[in-house]
């Protein structure tokens, strides 16, 4: 019994110390060390999130998560094959293992993070669900579009808050249910529907980089409703406890970053830093890359090859990007938005 209560007193002060431990190794991320690179699943193109740029090269807010995990585990975020999914096929292929990881405006919902074996693993973006109409309808609000014919995407949290929303509002409406991305584009832009329903940041993207001549962007409006809750973040396989980690500390590491005013300009500066938590993330006090399974410098390869958060925001979807999205509630709560990333420590 007396041997029983020193073991178990000493583990409890290891854990109260904070003394890390040694990562156990996982299925999935030796297969991927193995292989040497990362499979992410994205999407079939949407501007600011995830799209192939004219010289063919993968862009976006939700590329940068790719490229984060890609810098923690191998030190380098251009080791990254992106495999692209529609709706309908992205949860599939992580189920089969086409894939490593899902990052592609998946939205967090109970029944995808249990009864489908998935783990979400942080929220690249909140979000919310809207609607896209042509201006010359006149329409002011959602609750004007009773019997009109709307386009959605199948498979899709998009779809069921479509139904819930006219039923709750006691209106009708004709769906047009088309799978591919730039396919439901067509059909809306050509008027083969009179309403546009995704996330509200899909619609702006639309807007923004999708119109066809001679339509402009002033030829269509958002509508001011916002219909649902849609936290979207990357996904993995239930099963890897270390990957996922992986995943979800990559994400942390970039808000965490942005918060203490690291950026991909003077993270080789803040390597001098005296602040003993800046030490701490960038590796210069170690423990943190030996307690997740990675290179001590894990922070500083992805903060120097990727960004902090909000450098991606800006470049990919915010103000120094074409869609010109305000932060809003991805601003850091310390700045009175929801990103909020635990410590590193």
């Amino acid at each position: 019994m007396r041997k029983t209560t020193t073991a178990v007193t000493a583990g409890f002060f290891a854990i109260v110390l904070g003394v890390a431990g040694t990562a156990q190794a996982g299925k999935e991320l030796d297969a991927i060390k193995a292989r040497g690179n990362l499979l992410c699943g994205v999407g079939t193109g949407t501007a600011g999130f995830g799209v192939a740029n004219s010289q063919g090269k993968w862009v976006g807010l939700n590329i940068d998560i790719c490229r984060a995990v890609a810098a923690a585990i191998f030190g380098d975020a251009e080791k990254v094959k992106y495999v692209p999914l529609t709706s309908q096929q992205r949860f599939t292929a992580l189920q089969s293992g086409e894939v490593d990881m899902l990052s592609n405006n998946t939205t967090v919902t109970l029944t995808r993070d249990t009864a489908l074996g998935f783990d979400f693993a942080g929220v690249t973006y909140y979000d919310g669900q809207g609607f896209m109409v042509p201006k010359k309808l006149g329409l002011k609000s959602a609750k004007e579009l009773n019997g009109a014919t709307v386009c959605v995407a199948p498979g899709t949290t998009t779809e069921l808050n479509l139904a819930d929303y006219f039923r709750a509002n006691k209106m009708t409406f004709k769906p047009v249910v088309i799978e591919k991305v730039d396919e439901i584009r067509a059909a809306f832009f050509s008027g083969r529907c009179d309403v546009y329903t995704t996330d509200s940041s899909a619609l702006a993207a639309t807007r923004a980089a999708n119109v066809p001549a001679p339509l402009t962007i002033e030829d269509f409006v958002i509508l001011p409703e916002i219909i649902s809750k849609e936290p979207l973040g990357p996904v993995v396989r239930h099963g890897d406890n270390q990957f996922a980690d992986i995943v979800r500390w990559s994400l942390y590491a970039m808000i965490e970053a942005e918060e203490y005013g690291i950026t991909s300009k003077n993270v080789d500066q803040m390597m001098k830093s005296d602040n003993p938590t800046i030490k701490r993330i960038l590796g210069v006090t170690p423990g943190m890359g030996k307690a997740l399974g990675v290179d001590e410098k894990w922070v500083y390869n992805i903060i120097k090859q990727v960004g902090n958060y909000g450098e991606s925001f800006d470049r990919n979807v915010g103000m120094g990007s074409p869609l010109k999205i305000a932060r809003g509630q991805n601003e850091l709560w310390t700045k009175g938005g929801l990103q909020y990333a635990p410590p590193i420590r």
